[in-house]
């Protein structure tokens, strides 16, 4: 699991709409990267509107928002649209950026042990570095926190 210092992994993934995408892309903004496990299930779409919802105060705070999951473009494309979501949705089908970030691994769901993704949330600031990291995370909690973030280092 990333902590707060370390330095982003850089990652090549597919948007939506199949174009390849690089973390390092948006350097020189603060991002909100967060892990997913299923587009359109109740606790991801809650997440995701959650973060969409948010969307004015975290542009007014610097914060672009990035969902990962391991879905393939199509159901990401899917999924946008059905929510008006209006922030990039990432493919990660080998789980590759996942375990890089530290939101893969063994996870407990009604006592029973598996291994997937863990729902988290890293927020990043514009040099790339993770500002903070939260594994876990409820998915209504995804925005606050990172907003919470970024108004503690601004005071």
């Amino acid at each position: 699991m990333l902590q707060p210092g370390d330095e982003a992994p850089d990652f090549q993934l597919s948007d939506a709409q199949g174009n390849t995408v690089r973390i390092s892309d948006w350097r020189g903004r603060k991002v909100l990267v967060y892990f997913y496990p299923k587009a359109d299930t109740p606790g991801c779409t809650r997440q995701a509107c959650t973060v969409r919802d948010a969307q004015a105060e975290l542009a007014a705070a610097g914060i672009m928002a990035v969902g990962i999951s391991p879905d393939k473009p199509k159901a990401l494309t899917a999924f946008g649209a059905k929510y008006g979501l209006g922030f990039p949705l990432l493919s990660d089908p080998d789980r590759t950026a996942a375990k890089a970030f530290g939101a893969y691994g063994e996870k407990r769901m009604y006592g029973k042990v598996s291994e997937g993704i863990i729902r988290s949330a890293l927020l990043l600031d514009e040099e790339g570095r993770v500002m903070a990291a939260w594994y876990g995370v409820k998915p209504e909690d995804t925005a606050a926190l990172a907003l919470a973030a970024v108004n503690k280092e601004n005071r």
